[in-house]
């Protein structure tokens, strides 16, 4: 396992460029499986989530180029279908969450897709039944081996397009669904669709296939399936998460941070959740400015006067992605804030790390966590920590980035799941961080 040593209470400096999304990567490269040409997309990041899964298509038979950083071309002309049912797939696929999305192209082209149960990150129980519950309304028949969790589905016939309202806005259920359905007979309406950045990057990729997909932005899709679909070019947008982590790790360590070419646009409600937690940031073209907050930051009240509350919800709400990283930020912040993470149930458990090292934090559920900001009259304290998830593990690398010693991160992997080369990075904008 590797570990992060990291040297805590120095003020960094500079201009730091966001990643390809990790998100958005996920779907796109499952997508390129619903074609037999060339598809060709750039900003990919190189991290461990979004490398499984290129590997992963490569051993079901997708031919792949590397032009450059972040820029592969990929071609599923001779798809080895027959990969889905071996040993080495079930292990490979049940390491990655991501895999999830192979099934919806899949499923659509081949007439049939399989997955293991997927990994990821421990934040709690992750249903799968919004996927699956479309694919039957498509009219595949689903199957499942509770001995070794396999999943299946499959159809002897073309899919049918259908009307259908999601019991959830899932995001890759939707985007799974998206891909089913744009080779489907007929049309297909998908009602309570999420409707996030990365999904609309999905649709807007198929339509330059070739697909017939209205309703874009909207959580009501209307999909028009279509014979086939050609190539394309693609490029991935930059990755909201890690620009919401730069934001909060700039305030944390009251640094001169200046972010590059964000996609504004594309942020929704980060920009004003972090102005709510008293952190100031400047739109200077496609940049994000943010100067020292040398006299700290104030967390603004609710119009009445009552705490703030600060809660995830599916797009355009607040991204649960964030949470952790508003909650590390809230423990130096002057005032108070509760944290409500309403869509996974285990992700606040961290908090323990948090409070090892000095943090006044009150978790009262495994949903809610009650901040009270130190303002920096008390300095978090270096101790050694594990890293449980990505977004947790980011998190607590900021807090270790403002305490006061040297912290040691273990379990990095995890961080490395989400962040492309992480250590190297901070150190350019001035860092003491050691890869172990």
């Amino acid at each position: 396992m590797g570990t992060f040593s990291i040297e805590g209470g120095k003020p960094l400096q500079g201009e730091i460029t966001p990643q390809g999304a990790k998100n958005e990567a996920l779907q796109i490269l499952c997508a390129v499986l619903l074609t037999s040409e060339k598809v060709t997309i750039t900003n990919i990041p190189d991290i461990i989530d979004v490398n499984k899964l290129i590997h992963l298509l490569g051993n079901l038979g997708v031919k792949i180029r590397k032009l450059g950083k972040g820029a592969y071309t990929f071609q599923a002309d001779e798809v080895n279908v027959e990969y889905l049912e071996t040993e080495a797939f079930k292990k490979e696929g049940g390491s990655l969450r991501g895999s999830i999305m192979i099934v919806g192209p899949l499923l659509a082209r081949f007439g049939k897709g399989y997955i293991p149960k997927p990994g990821g990150d421990k934040i709690g129980r992750r249903r799968l039944d919004t996927h699956f519950e479309g694919f039957i309304r498509l009219g595949a028949k689903f199957r499942y081996n509770r001995e070794d969790h396999f999943y299946g589905v499959e159809t002897k016939s073309k899919l049918q397009g259908t009307y259908m309202l999601l019991d959830e806005a899932s995001v890759t259920g939707t985007a799974n669904i998206v891909m089913a359905a744009v080779l489907a007979e007929g049309t297909t309406t998908i009602y309570n669709a999420a409707c996030e950045p990365y999904l609309q990057q999905l649709c807007k990729m198929l339509v330059s296939m070739g697909a017939k997909i209205s309703g874009i932005g909207s959580n009501l899709l209307t999909i028009e399936g279509v014979e086939s679909l050609g190539g394309c070019e693609h490029r991935i947008l930059p990755d909201m998460i890690e620009i919401g982590s730069w934001i909060g790790l700039a305030a944390m360590t009251r640094s001169e941070i200046t972010i590059k070419d964000v996609s504004w646009d594309n942020l929704g409600q980060i920009p004003n959740v972090f102005g709510k937690m008293g952190i100031t940031l400047e739109r200077k073209g496609d940049d994000i400015y943010i100067p020292a907050h040398k006299n700290g930051y104030q967390i603004k009240t609710d119009i009445d006067g009552s705490i703030l509350t600060i809660a995830d919800a599916p797009w355009p709400g607040f991204t649960p992605d964030l949470l952790s990283i508003i909650l590390v930020v809230a423990t130096q912040a002057k005032g108070e804030v509760l944290i409500h993470q309403k869509m996974f149930e285990s992700r606040l458990f961290f908090v323990d790390k948090l409070l090892d090292m000095g943090a006044k934090i009150i978790l009262c559920d495994p949903h809610r966590a009650i901040v009270i900001g130190h303002n920096f009259q008390s300095q978090l304290k270096a101790t050694t920590m594990t890293s449980p998830d990505i977004r947790a593990g980011i998190s607590l690398l900021i807090a270790a980035l403002t305490a006061k010693g040297t912290s040691t991160i273990q379990n990095i992997e995890q961080i490395d799941r989400g962040y492309e080369n992480i250590d190297e990075r901070l150190r350019a904008i001035g860092a003491n961080i050691v890869r172990v």
